[in-house]
């Protein structure tokens, strides 16, 4: 099985899907998994910075006419 093409046309969608999923996860987490999550939730922000930093990249790209 081949990997899946990247499309960067849907990461402002990813990105926002990303924050609701993880907001919600940190809302309905109960206070005895809380600790347990916060690596989990430590590699999300991760996630999310680096999708966001791919987003500005894509968007100078298209600025400076690469893309």
């Amino acid at each position: 099985m081949s990997p899946l093409p990247i499309d960067s046309a849907d990461n402002e969608e990813r990105l926002k899907k990303e924050i609701c999923n993880n907001e919600a996860a940190i809302e309905f987490t109960a206070e005895d998994e809380l600790a347990s999550n916060k690596e989990k939730n430590t590699r999300r922000e991760d996630s999310l910075g680096g999708l966001r930093a791919e987003i500005l990249a894509e968007a100078k790209s298209r600025v400076n006419k690469y893309i």
